[in-house]
């Protein structure tokens, strides 16, 4: 018996499948984890684009059916944290239940910016499930020479 390093990835280590090569697991371990955690969607919170333009830092987060008033956005230091609840708007006997694929409840996802964040500095807009943070980057700072005499 040979000695195989542990991969929490794998699936035999998982219980799943297993594999009559383990090479395929180690192959295709990292896109099967992210398509499981992708159907467990609640544990990933809205999805986010970020990017730099004109001295900003921008965030685009889908959140279709949360509520405006039920968006939070903190900031401490560098980590600026988006949460917030998704309610459903009935209940639904699980007898009656065919399929559910939407997700409900709180979520909540954090970012750590490269610099310290001032919450006068950010300003967000939500429209058609969108939340859209503009975060003004902080001004440089140049040394400045002393003369001395």
């Amino acid at each position: 018996m040979s000695v195989v390093r542990y991969n929490p990835h794998s699936a035999a280590q998982r219980n799943q499948t297993d594999f009559s090569n383990p090479m395929f697991d180690d192959f295709f371990a990292p896109f099967a984890y992210i398509t499981e955690a992708l159907a467990k969607n609640h544990d990933l919170g809205p999805k986010v684009d970020i990017f730099e333009k004109d001295n900003k830092i921008f965030i685009n987060a889908e959140m279709p059916g949360v509520a405006k008033e039920d968006i939070n956005v903190d900031v401490k230091g560098k980590v600026l944290t988006l949460s917030g609840e998704r309610k459903s708007e009935e209940e639904i006997e699980e007898k009656n239940l065919y399929r559910r694929e939407c997700h409900y409840g709180s979520f909540e996802r954090s970012f750590t910016l490269p610099f310290d964040v001032k919450s006068e500095d950010v300003k967000g807009k939500f429209n058609n499930g969108i939340l859209k943070l503009e975060i003004a980057k902080p001004k440089v700072e140049t040394v400045q020479k002393i003369a001395i005499s």
